[in-house]
């Protein structure tokens, strides 16, 4: 057995480095695009697939951090892509929604989206893809039942 960690060969390295360069890509486009940054963008989209959200909830969705959130929620009510309402029971607490500007932002955002999916797993098969899938959903419930080392 090998005890030497080999960066390259780490898997948590390995799934961090194919992350970041998907996401990078992808901000990329939506930067250059529609001038909206990766937590900008991700708030979009929650709020498009969950309308209503609280900020909360947007960071729960998203695995933002609340500060990455409420500077995107600043942001976007600024230029006109959110709005913020309260709810009927507690008007402390505010709701999140996308505007008429934020539901077509989201719309172009979708399509760049899906598309940007198609391209990465082109070639792929469907059994692949289903590998991939069960792949990532087993890691994702391992890395959550593991406590601290």
């Amino acid at each position: 057995m090998d005890d030497e960690l080999k960066l390259e060969n780490f898997l948590p390295y390995q799934l961090a480095i194919l992350s970041n360069t998907v996401s990078t890509s992808i901000a990329r486009a939506y930067d250059q695009r529609f001038k909206v940054s990766i937590p900008e963008w991700r708030v979009i989209t929650a709020l498009g697939r969950f309308p209503g959200l609280s900020a909360i909830e947007v960071a729960e969705r998203t695995t933002l951090d609340k500060v990455a959130v409420s500077r995107a929620v600043t942001k976007l009510m600024r230029g006109g892509r959110i709005d913020r309402g309260f709810t009927d029971v507690d008007k402390r607490r505010s709701i999140l929604n996308l505007s008429e500007e934020g539901k077509k932002l989201y719309a172009e955002i979708s399509q760049i989206g899906l598309q940007f999916e198609r391209d990465l797993v082109q070639g792929f098969s469907d059994e692949e893809m289903e590998n991939l899938n069960d792949i990532m959903q087993r890691l994702l419930a391992r890395a959550k039942s593991i406590g601290p080392l």
